[in-house]
């Protein structure tokens, strides 16, 4: 925190100091591709995030600087003009959610100096950007004593995304990363924003993620196409159901009707939808109930049916994942986030961590052909002002 307290300092020549802030990164432990289904998400927000260090200005203007991106220098802007600009880069992200809360009617009539330094992996898919738009809400929401609802803020982070980035994302990031507590997991309904925590007793047991190196190329054409086959599922079921959202079905259910859903592709998409979301709402109970091996075990059981029902998975994450489940010490293991790349997940007992990644870099490498890369992540609070150094 010294360290960033001097560069602030000496990028924006000021004496004074700024007041430090941090957003987490965020993996989601279980519910892949069922947000957009009707069903539940289950993240965790973790030690890796993005700080920022602001102090407010005299003036309308905002000037950012990027330790991440010190070839950028400072990126300047005027309160009077809070456009896109392609020019401005990653700066666009802080940007919108300084438009978008003043837009909501909340009095930001000063500028401020920001600083900004992530330790998130690049291109690992842990949410970076939504890590951004949150460090950079909690920090005006403090240095301008606004009086924010963090669920609101939540969603003005979404509309960065959605309406001034242009990324059709859902809501699961920011929450994810505005609503995270240290040692939980949050259960969240994506459309109602119900949500739950869930205690994650580690018992000398880490999370390790687990990096393929392998950039997603889960391309627009196949996450639209995944969507349309849940889609037709779905119209086919509701011939004779009566349901929004093939996250309304209990396996049972689904099991008795999926004759009426015409297309194998389609009936296969939809088991997955429908079977990972009652993972979700099982996970939340194996966690309250303390039982870790239980909970892994519906990890694997995720990780299979995203790689032979949705078809997201590819040969880097099954690789990764099948050496994690042959290592000593671990309890479950699987692929995160939208597929055919970026991240997997793995939980494994604190004595095996060296062996683990070992063993499991040997075998990806000498099948892949490049190295991975392992983090060992805690899970962290949410999005905060950082008091005495300390998150």
């Amino acid at each position: 925190m010294s360290n960033l307290i001097r560069e602030f300092r000496r990028i924006f020549n000021r004496s004074e100091e700024p007041r430090p802030f941090f957003a987490p990164g965020r993996i989601n432990l279980i519910g892949e591709h069922t947000d957009y289904n009707g069903g539940h998400v289950f993240p965790a927000s973790i030690s890796f995030g993005t700080y920022a260090l602001g102090k407010k200005r005299h003036d309308s203007k905002f000037r950012f600087y990027s330790m991440n991106f010190p070839n950028n220098g400072i990126i300047e802007c005027d309160l009077s003009n809070l456009r896109f600009n392609e020019q401005h880069d990653w700066a666009n992200y802080p940007k919108g959610m300084i438009k978008y809360l003043a837009e909501a009617g909340h009095t930001i009539a000063y500028g401020a100096d920001i600083l900004y330094y992530g330790d998130i992996p690049n291109g690992a898919g842990l949410s970076s950007s939504a890590s951004i738009e949150m460090t950079t809400g909690v920090l005006l929401e403090y240095l301008f004593n606004l009086k924010l609802d963090r669920i609101d803020l939540i969603k003005l982070g979404q509309k960065v995304e959605n309406d001034y980035i242009g990324v059709n994302s859902g809501i699961m990031d920011q929450f994810a990363i505005g609503m995270g507590k240290e040692d939980h997991a949050v259960l969240l309904n994506c459309q109602t924003l119900d949500y739950d925590y869930a205690p994650i007793k580690l018992d000398n047991h880490a999370i390790i993620i687990m990096n393929t190196n392998k950039q997603r190329t889960l391309q627009g054409s196949e996450y639209n196409e995944r969507r349309e086959q849940c889609e037709q599922a779905l119209a086919d079921l509701q011939q004779e159901l009566s349901i929004e959202s093939l996250g309304d079905l209990s396996n049972e259910e689904f099991n008795t009707h999926k004759h009426l859903i015409q297309n194998d592709s389609d009936q296969r998409r939809a088991k997955h939808a429908v079977t990972e979301n009652v993972r979700t709402l099982k996970a939340l109970k194996r966690l309250k109930e303390g039982d870790l091996q239980g909970f892994g075990q519906l990890i694997n059981a995720s990780h299979r049916s995203l790689q032979h029902d949705y078809a997201v998975t590819g040969t880097e994450l099954d690789t990764i994942v099948e050496a994690a489940w042959q290592q000593e010490g671990v309890i479950g293991a699987r692929m995160t986030g939208a597929g055919f790349g970026g991240c997997a997940i793995a939980i494994v007992h604190q004595d095996k961590t060296d062996t683990f990644k070992t063993n499991v870099n040997h075998i990806y490498t000498k099948t892949i052909g490049y190295e991975p890369t392992f983090y060992t992540a805690s899970i962290s609070d949410g999005a905060k002002e950082i008091t005495e150094g300390v998150l």
